[in-house]
């Protein structure tokens, strides 16, 4: 009995089924339970659970346009803010990782919204939107602070665009520096001495040597903008007149405030399924590219 309480099997199991246990109960449980009322017609306080099929599924590509535009918003905000953000992470991760005096109190300064809170956030920005820009516009006279930031389809989308690139370019630019330091100078300093310029040394040697880093980055950027909703929420609320919806506040209001729990579960199975295959694509695709040292 000893023997068997001491053995590599017991141990393992013994350290993995509380994280196992853990899992199944906060993860796999909820997923199963979420698809199985997918199918049902389920109100999400009645104990009476009416099953109707792929009725739901039916109705999110026939009956619901909300949905759609909501799809295709989120799709743009995700694109743009994938775009943005790494693009600005990188550039602030070169610059920062030059011997500059300053570099480390930079870093914090530019890490630090991402530590603030998405809903915390969006109302920072709502004032600054909404009371803080006017003010500027009338003193300083610029069109770009005197527009109605969050009361038309297209700026409200670009306020998203700007405050979800503001949050995490900082965060994105810690993974980036990260690579930067692992690229080996010695590489750099030869190319440069072969003739290599700057342009050529960062899309020949510094890309493909930071490309596992990128894989990351892009990896969250497309996961965290798809299913933005924090920010989303307490920023535009999805207004005007639902036009900066996006997919998971979308689901949100179909579940929790219309109590269709059945449709909005359906719709959150349909946004899963999206959201785990454009990540498994993006991965696959930046995977290839990566080199090894």
């Amino acid at each position: 009995m000893n023997r068997w309480l001491k053995s590599e099997r017991m141990q393992q199991t013994v350290f993995v089924l509380p994280a196992f246990a853990a899992f199944f109960i906060v993860v796999m449980l909820p997923l199963a339970l979420g698809v199985y009322y997918s199918f049902t017609n389920w109100n999400g306080v009645s104990g009476h659970i009416e099953w109707n099929g792929l009725s739901n599924y039916v109705a999110i590509f026939t009956k619901d346009p909300d949905f759609i535009h909501s799809f295709w918003f989120t799709i743009r905000f995700m694109l743009a803010v994938v775009v943005f953000s790494n693009v600005l992470g990188f550039l602030l991760a070169f610059i920062l990782s030059k011997k500059l005096k300053s570099r480390n109190i930079l870093r914090t300064v530019f890490f630090m919204p991402n530590v603030l809170g998405g809903l915390l956030l969006g109302f920072i920005w709502q004032f600054i939107f909404v009371q803080s820009f006017p003010v500027i516009g009338n003193l300083t006279g610029i069109h770009v602070f005197q527009l109605s930031w969050l009361g038309t389809e297209a700026t409200a989308y670009w306020g998203l665009v700007i405050v979800s690139v503001w949050q995490g370019a900082g965060y994105y630019m810690v993974i980036y520096i990260a690579g930067l330091t692992n690229v080996p100078q010695d590489l750099i300093e030869a190319a440069s001495i072969d003739g290599a310029k700057s342009l050529q040394v960062l899309r020949h040697i510094i890309f493909p040597l930071i490309m596992p880093a990128i894989t990351v980055c892009l990896f969250l950027s497309v996961a965290w903008s798809f299913k933005s909703f924090d920010l989303n929420f307490s920023l535009t609320a999805g207004g005007p007149f639902r036009s900066s919806e996006s997919v998971a506040m979308n689901i949100y209001t179909e579940a929790f405030k219309n109590n269709r729990f059945g449709l909005g579960t359906a719709k959150a199975v349909v946004f899963f399924l999206t959201v785990a295959l454009v990540t498994m694509l993006q991965v696959s695709i930046t995977k290839k590219r990566e080199v090894e040292m």
